[in-house]
């Protein structure tokens, strides 16, 4: 995946995770792109340990496995605050 793929992966996931954990913080969207492709490489070595492929390109499989790492690390943040 390119650089640009990673951003649009990356603002995706970290937008839909922050939706789904909700609380009202609001972050800027430099993080929330940084939150999304973290989330992804975080989502990707989960999968891998489940026997499921990780982030690959831009479609939906590779927006769910970002979504997850990044809720997951949205999880880590909060319980460590």
């Amino acid at each position: 995946m390119g650089l640009l793929s990673w951003v649009a992966v990356g603002l995706v996931a970290g937008l839909l995770a922050q939706a789904i954990m909700g609380g009202g913080e609001r972050k800027g969207c430099i993080v929330t792109v940084i939150l999304g492709i973290i989330g992804a490489l975080v989502g990707g070595f989960v999968m891998g340990l489940f026997g499921f492929s990780g982030v690959g390109g831009v479609d939906l499989w590779s927006i769910i496995v970002a979504t997850i790492g990044a809720i997951i690390l949205l999880a880590i943040g909060r319980a460590i605050r």
